[in-house]
């Protein structure tokens, strides 16, 4: 049985709310540093293989846990969050001063709505999380570590489980399902592959909860 390792990157600037930054340079706060590092002891010592989103609190995330284990990474654009605004419509803005746009965004739930030249649609989001599921997923070694990021997770899992991403019923339904799952930063789940292709999520949830110490 395999078991593939997803973890979400520690706290960043943008989870707690910072000013509007360019997606791939968000860095991490001090609480992320430390959960980063506590995650050193709490993941598989002995990975065959790990896989980093090419943002900066993917990668800082993944720093301590490699160095620590004398690991190479590989870094996979296909794992990026979902680049849902172009960074230019939202400059100076704080989370508050994003939360109407962010909001009005998904409550459309066009799934073709492009945000801005430098921003993706959500169709293509999806294609790229069904990249990885449909050719890189099935051909990851048993004990392969992923870190990565909330929505992006969210959406794999979603597709996992058999619902659909390419209409505003499915966007609408995915975005519910987004906002009430367990994704907290440092959340670690493993897709355990109980037959050829059928695959079963399981939480770390005492993981979740050494990360909830940082950020109490």
């Amino acid at each position: 049985m395999r078991v593939i390792t997803f973890v979400r990157h520690g706290q960043s600037q943008s989870n707690v709310g910072g000013v509007t930054m360019e997606h791939h340079a968000i860095p991490l706060t001090d609480a992320g540093q430390a959960q980063a590092r506590a995650l050193v002891e709490l993941l598989p010592q002995k990975p065959s293989k790990v896989l980093v989103s090419p943002f900066e609190r993917a990668q800082d995330t993944a720093a301590p846990y490699c160095a620590a284990l004398g690991l190479e990474t590989q870094t996979l654009n296909e794992l990026k969050e979902f680049e849902t605004f172009d960074p230019d419509l939202m400059q100076g803005m704080d989370g508050k001063q994003r939360r109407p746009l962010v909001d009005e965004y998904w409550g459309k739930a066009e799934p073709g709505l492009r945000m801005g030249k430098r921003a993706e649609t959500f169709t293509e989001f999806a294609q790229r999380v069904n990249s990885f599921r449909l050719e890189t997923l099935p051909q990851l070694p048993d004990g392969s570590v992923v870190f990565g990021h909330g929505m992006w997770t969210a959406l794999l899992f979603w597709r996992v489980m058999g619902f659909t991403d390419y209409d505003n019923f499915a966007m609408k339904g995915f975005r519910r399902f987004q906002l009430g799952f367990p994704m907290p930063n440092g959340a670690t789940y493993r897709l355990q592959e109980i037959a050829s292709g059928i695959w079963r999520i399981k939480a770390e949830e005492n993981i979740m909860r050494r990360m909830a110490d940082f950020t109490a």
